[in-house]
């Protein structure tokens, strides 16, 4: 994954407490961008995007 194209989201702006992403055909490389040397978990790019889906959904909303 270190090859790979690290990027966090835009809505991050200049926050550096965030999460980024490297994207691979089959797999999604998650790290802490403030302490990048800590290493990355890897998912199954399908995880990935059923995370993805849920977020959109709202389902994590402490409101719920």
């Amino acid at each position: 994954m270190n090859e790979r194209v690290w990027r966090k989201s835009s809505r991050s702006g200049t926050s550096v407490n965030c999460v980024e992403v490297a994207l691979s055909p089959d797999t999604a490389g998650v790290r802490d961008s403030k302490n990048r040397a800590a290493g990355h978990f890897t998912v199954p790019a399908a995880t990935w995007g059923f995370f993805l889906q849920d977020l959109k959904s709202g389902r994590f909303d402490r409101s719920r």
